[in-house]
């Protein structure tokens, strides 16, 4: 008996061969957070499945094929989701493997997708807390309001909707650690309408909404598009990853928004490029030495410690 079983009762179980490479330790090694908890191998995360909140787990075989097990038919098709197994990105993989910024990460780390959240309401969150400061702080932001919203399960809490994090005003955010003004517009727009409606529509036509809302800009549509949505084509730009990598790159300090061109490149692929391009930055793999010049040389530029919302 699993302990999925012993907690909750009987389970669904599924074997799923990933579709291309795809490696669950690799792309959860940073997945935890108030929702879910990777630890030896195996995901345990909190979904909203059917009207209902449930605990699912995954973990995957040597042979490669992800096992998952879970209290519905909805649940099983959410962990999917959250796991992005049905995401082949093999076509990235092909076309870059020789690209001098993420072609080293690509052949390292080929089974790298970034794992979703459950609810885009919880993206959006991440996108609010995650600006002008660390990401250690950010997350910890993140966790506060979680644990405040949404309902316990075991060691974890329920994914926040919409709802959830409406019932807040701006000043009860600001106390949980949320700035005043990106709290205001949080609380409205989850007032204004339910946000998982926007996986219904087309990227850009997201990505717009995202942008144009108070508080919000082309990282925070980034975040909400690769974690919220399952979506590719827009990624982390203007990230302060980017900003350092391209500060090395150039030779020079950089504002954030001239970062965009590192994402230019790779189409509608520039999400998954930006998980692959911080990835390997980070473990040192991006070719820095063989990278292009820089395309936008200037004088006396200074450099902009920040995300652009």
């Amino acid at each position: 008996m699993s302990d999925t079983e012993a907690r909750f009762g009987a389970v669904i179980r599924a074997e799923i061969r990933p579709r291309g490479p795809y490696s669950l330790p690799f792309s959860g090694r940073h997945a935890s957070d108030a929702t879910r908890m990777m630890r030896d191998g195996v995901l345990t995360a909190t979904l909203h499945a059917g009207g209902r909140v449930e605990q699912a787990r995954a973990w995957q075989r040597p042979d490669g094929v992800v096992r998952i097990d879970a209290l519905s038919e909805a649940g099983l098709e959410q962990m999917r989701f959250v796991l992005a197994l049905d995401d082949d990105h093999s076509e990235f993989l092909r076309r870059f493997a020789d690209d001098p910024l993420v072609g080293e990460a690509t052949r390292r780390m080929p089974g790298l997708r970034p794992i979703r959240t459950a609810t885009v309401a919880h993206a959006l969150l991440r996108a609010f807390a995650g600006q002008l400061i660390t990401s250690s702080r950010a997350r910890q932001i993140e966790r506060t309001v979680i644990r405040a919203a949404t309902s316990r399960l075991g060691a974890l809490h329920a994914p926040p909707t919409s709802a959830d994090l409406g019932r807040f005003s701006p000043a009860e955010l600001r106390q949980l650690g949320l700035g005043a003004r990106r709290g205001a517009s949080l609380v409205r727009l989850c007032r204004g309408g339910d946000l998982e409606a926007l996986r219904t529509i087309p990227t850009d036509a997201a990505a717009r909404w995202i942008e144009r809302a108070r508080g919000l800009g082309p990282w925070s549509a980034g975040v909400v598009c690769l974690h919220g949505l399952g979506r590719y084509e827009r990624g982390l730009a203007r990230d302060l990853g980017l900003v350092k990598l391209a500060s090395q790159l150039w030779g020079r300090y950089v504002e954030a928004e001239e970062t965009d061109v590192l994402l230019e490149p790779y189409g509608e692929w520039a999400g998954l490029a930006s998980v692959y391009l911080l990835a390997g930055y980070h473990a040192g793999l991006v070719g820095l030495q063989r990278a292009d010049s820089d395309p936008r040389r200037r004088q006396d530029r200074r450099v902009s410690p920040r995300r652009a919302a």
